[in-house]
């Protein structure tokens, strides 16, 4: 009742869009623009891993925007260095939450509270989630049109792999980012299970591609989360953002793993309003289609007021040791767009 007459209040005398937070969750609520978070948790490693869990038995329960108090409610002292190593790993699984957000009590948890050596770290992962806002906002627009859900216990994309049924700390971050956050201090490495899949895995960090099927040891020094994309995928990134619409997302870096064909829809709106379900997004296609080589990004779909009328493309053909990590790449081909279909075909050899 709470999260209805909150929602329906607003949306009788604004067109802005409605967020609540709740830690009380119920099937349904989601049609109420409710975020759950766990509530009042505290910060240690055992309550991180168990965070893991919950939030995606929550997402594979219908209930897709969750989160937690990165680093716990009851805060730890940011001047010790048991408390650093336990928050810059939540900070880091958090940037894979739907929701990214730091809350609690006792201690601030500023970024420079911790020292300039995680500092540093928090930094490089805050830079990470802007830039996959494209990606993100892309698969928010799922939930809502096709009931869809960002974070994804394994066993909802691989059923086939009887593997992943008991998997409960790896998922996926939408169709295209396995996750496997680190939730034990000062491990060197930890043990990841790579799904069955067709043209296997690439590591996000370093560009090296991977069956699937095979569990490997994965390095974990402090400044990494294990990350693998699923070959056959499309990432969208936005340039390093400071807030999330402190300029257009121009130009955007097209990230393509290759291995089959991959699909992606940008979508884009205000960002603000409920305009959306009158019509006013766009969706702009892009496919790669490994047989032959070449990237098609389709004609734009829709429009909306303050949409960008033209804009680039930085492709990147993800390979190892190129187009990888948090920075931006050199592209291998820039394509300026304006809404109608264009071809990129790859030239020759792309390996060098």
């Amino acid at each position: 009742m709470t999260t209805r007459a909150v929602y329906e209040g607003q949306r009788s005398i604004s067109n802005r869009r409605v967020v609540i937070l709740t830690r009380s969750s119920f099937i349904g609520q989601q049609r109420y623009s409710a975020i759950t978070w766990s509530g009042d948790i505290c910060h240690d490693w055992g309550i991180l891993r168990e965070q893991i869990a919950a939030g995606l038995n929550f997402s594979i329960s219908g209930i897709p925007y969750w989160t937690t108090d990165i680093g716990g409610f009851f805060s730890g002292n940011p001047e010790t260095e048991s408390y650093r190593e336990v928050f810059v790993r939540w900070f880091q699984w958090g940037v894979f939450c739907p929701i990214f957000r730091v809350h609690g009590t006792t201690y601030a948890k500023e970024p420079w509270r911790f020292g300039s050596e995680y500092e540093k770290i928090l930094v490089k992962y805050m830079v990470l989630r802007y830039r996959l806002l494209p990606y993100i906002y892309s698969h928010a627009w799922r939930v809502t049109s096709e009931g869809y859900t960002l974070m994804r216990p394994l066993i909802m994309d691989f059923r086939m792999d009887p593997k992943v049924a008991d998997i409960d700390d790896q998922y996926m971050f939408g169709s295209a980012i396995m996750v496997s956050p680190v939730t034990l201090p000062r491990i060197p490495s930890r043990r990841v299970y790579l799904p069955r899949t067709m043209g296997g895995w690439y590591d996000f960090w370093t560009g090296k591609r991977i069956s699937g099927g095979l569990s490997i040891e994965t390095p974990t020094p402090l400044d990494t989360i294990p990350l693998h994309v699923k070959a056959g995928s499309i990432i969208p990134m936005a340039p390093p953002l400071r807030y999330a619409k402190e300029k257009p997302w121009d130009p955007i870096e097209v990230r393509v793993y290759r291995g089959v064909d991959a699909y992606f829809t940008l979508y884009e709106d205000d960002g603000e309003t409920y305009s959306y379900e009158k019509g006013e997004y766009s969706l702009i296609p892009i496919r790669w289609m490994e047989d032959e080589a070449k990237l098609v990004i389709g004609s734009r779909e829709g429009g909306y007021p303050g949409m960008l009328k033209e804009r680039s493309f930085h492709i990147v053909v993800v390979r190892d040791g190129y187009g990888v990590g948090v920075e931006e790449s050199k592209p291998y081909r820039i394509v300026r767009y304006d809404g109608r279909e264009v071809e990129v075909k790859l030239e020759g050899s792309i390996d060098s």
